[in-house]
């Protein structure tokens, strides 16, 4: 192999190289296209259930509780409360996440 038809391997691999790197991205850009309405529709759904259910386990336990075991403070209220914390917390955790990956696909697309 003389020096010439090295350069071209080696600019021939190059060239694969960025098509390839070209095409990836154009695949995750119509991946991230299909999230539309639908997907934000989506998404407020699971952050609201994930708030609902915590919170309405809470009050059915702490109702069940207040019946078994009776005291001077509402285990209703108290669990309900503590379920909607944690339901809280949860929904934050999923628009955190939600948003450092928009995030870091936007800083990707700018590159």
């Amino acid at each position: 192999m003389n020096k010439m038809e090295s350069v071209d391997k080696k600019e021939e691999n190059s060239f694969s190289q960025q098509v390839g790197e070209k095409e990836k991205r154009k695949l995750k850009a119509m991946k991230e296209k299909n999230k539309g309405v639908w997907f934000g529709l989506g998404m407020m759904g699971i952050i609201g259930w994930s708030v609902a259910v915590p919170t309405l386990l809470g009050a059915a336990f702490g109702i069940w509780l207040d019946k078994k075991h009776a005291q001077s403070i509402s285990w209703t209220l108290t669990l309900l409360i503590a379920g909607l914390v944690t339901g809280s917390v949860v929904a934050w955790y999923w628009v955190s996440k939600e948003d450092k990956e928009m995030h870091q696909n936007k800083e990707q697309k700018d590159e």
